[in-house]
């Protein structure tokens, strides 16, 4: 997953690649086919519960596929925001903040 890809292409890249019909993925996750390829297709979201069912399917790192998810989610929340840098850079500093805020 070292490519920049969206989260829809890497679950139907890794789905293909190990030769599963999206009806089996889709039932995995109690989903209708049709919602799945939608979200391969990028025309629907997935959701943070799917990521770690999807893990346990694939056999893959769950944490690996979470930052797979969320950096898209996030990503796509902030495509049309002019100030998108700046936004991710405040995000940052606030992570910092309250991580440090938790500790105390």
């Amino acid at each position: 997953m070292n490519n920049i890809t969206t989260f829809g292409n890497t679950i139907r890249d890794i789905r293909i690649q190990m030769k599963l019909p999206i009806r089996k993925v889709a039932a995995h996750l109690d989903i209708d086919p049709s919602t799945l390829s939608k979200i391969e297709r990028d025309e629907r979201s997935a959701n943070k519960n799917m990521v770690g069912k999807l893990a346990e399917l694939f056999k893959i790192d769950y944490e690996e596929l979470l930052i797979a998810y969320l950096s898209d989610k996030v990503a796509s929340d902030l495509l049309k925001e002019d100030l998108s840098e700046k936004i991710l850079h405040a995000a940052k500093s606030r992570l910092k903040h309250y991580r440090t805020k938790e500790l105390k």
